[in-house]
């Protein structure tokens, strides 16, 4: 795999920015990684690039451990930080020549072209980067990090910045950069990891509170199934109870009910034989899928993103 964190913690005097989370992503995955501001997404991303060191645990890139081989692992990752670090005096091919050069790569000039088409840059490779919208400034750090064609691609918020257009862009360039390389981003934009991901890692806190794929975590939060119902007349609400807990139980309106259990054929029978046993009319009963969004905010006990 190319990417194994194991046990990682990383503590600031009192405060544990990440604690104690175990996580690996293997080639040919997209994986997104969320949580919200402060979470330590950024403080995990940073310890798998070298610019960290963790205070214990382990973190492995390509089968290289990052704290005993950090100049080797740099090699094999392209990083855009979420501060994106630029050269605002130098020209845009100026700038992916030099980050060519500091790769030691042996054509240059084909090499800065093939980064610019990629990210779509063209239109503006002649101008200074401080001349830059805050979009294509974006599109120039991560044409560096993919310039030298690495095997492992973190990025930090990539789309930032950039217009509707100019995301489903960079979307298409990170699905075609996962189909061969491992590939970890973050992103406040939860649409984003839907189109692109189909597996997310969500911490809080510093802990690790979900690694599922998105359809998994969809249908409900770790392994919770939800099944709505609708029955042909107005059913009380009692009558559900005992054979649910009232917590399994959501009204919705007189006909309609919502049910949680982490079994969901075992639901299903339930509600079948409860409607026989009181000669109620099921009319339509199918799983409920929660967005992405709905699922970050239960997960990470936040009422807005």
């Amino acid at each position: 795999m190319s990417i194994r964190v194991k046990n990682l913690h990383k503590v600031y005097g009192e405060q544990k920015a990440v604690n104690d989370i175990s996580f690996s992503v293997n080639k040919g995955e997209i994986v997104g990684f969320l949580g919200p501001n402060g979470a330590g997404k950024s403080t995990t991303m940073k310890i798998l690039t070298g610019y960290l060191k963790p205070t214990s645990g382990e973190a492995m890139v390509c089968d290289l451990n990052v704290a005993s081989h950090p100049l080797a692992i740099k090699k094999k990752i392209g990083y855009l930080p979420e501060s994106n670090p630029l050269y605002y005096d130098m020209y845009v091919r100026e700038y992916l020549g030099f980050i060519a050069g500091v790769h030691g790569l042996a054509n240059k000039k084909t090499a800065v072209s093939h980064a610019i088409e990629m990210v779509g840059l063209g239109p503006e490779q002649q101008k200074k980067i401080g001349q830059l919208s805050k979009g294509y400034k974006q599109r120039v750090g991560l044409a560096a990090a993919l310039i030298y064609d690495p095997e492992v691609l973190i990025l930090d918020e990539p789309t930032t910045g950039l217009d509707p257009n100019q995301i489903v862009e960079i979307r298409e360039v990170i699905r075609r950069q996962g189909e061969n390389k491992t590939v970890l981003f973050s992103s406040h934009i939860l649409q984003e990891v839907e189109a692109v991901c189909n597996r997310v890692i969500i911490i809080n806190k510093g802990e690790l509170v979900a690694d599922d794929t998105v359809a998994s975590l969809q249908a409900g939060k770790g392994n919770m199934q939800r099944i709505q119902v609708e029955f042909a007349h107005n059913v009380q609400p009692g009558l559900f109870i005992p054979t649910f807990e009232p917590a399994q139980v959501q009204m919705l309106s007189g006909t309609k009910y919502r049910f949680s259990a982490n079994n969901p054929e075992l639901l299903r029978r339930q509600l079948r034989e409860l409607a026989m046993q009181h000669d109620l009319d099921i009319i339509a009963m199918q799983s409920e899928s929660q967005s992405l969004e709905t699922v970050f905010k239960e997960l990470t006990g936040k009422n807005e993103q």
